[in-house]
């Protein structure tokens, strides 16, 4: 009996460590999407990318934080990749959604955020299938 109760404890104690682990990487996620959001506005300040290029930013650079957080997630997990990486994606777009209620009030769920949840889900589940391809090898 004790030690069913030990292993539920153990597992338990597992989860707390691998959600802190997804929030990890969506802040990590949300950090990079945010510089690269800085340096594409340079980048168009100084003339080097076009303004028309400016709709499909967002959801690029949400992407690659989401492939850059979901590989941290991934690396320290190292177990269940997939579901880590759609974890981390979707902690980035909530970041992102919260953010963007705080700043603007009349913004919300519809305008525009579905191209933001898919590139950040999709960024997350490529880090998830990237990280599950490394070091595991299996036995027959």
């Amino acid at each position: 009996m004790e030690k069913k109760v030990r292993r539920q404890q153990e597992e338990g104690a597992r989860w707390v460590l691998v959600l802190c682990e997804i929030l990890k990487g969506g802040a990590l996620a949300g950090v990079a999407a945010l510089l690269g959001l800085a340096l594409c506005a340079a980048l168009i300040s100084g003339g080097v990318l076009r303004e028309n290029w400016i709709p499909g930013m967002g959801p690029a650079v949400c992407a690659l934080g989401s492939l850059l957080g979901g590989l941290y997630a991934v690396g320290r997990i190292h177990s269940r990749t997939l579901p880590t990486g759609l974890g981390v994606g979707a902690v980035l777009f909530l970041l992102l959604l919260a953010a963007g209620l705080m700043a603007f009030p009349g913004a919300g769920p519809g305008r525009g955020t579905a191209g933001v949840l898919c590139a950040s889900l999709c960024g997350g589940a490529l880090a998830g299938i990237l990280g599950g391809l490394t070091g595991k090898k299996r036995r027959r």
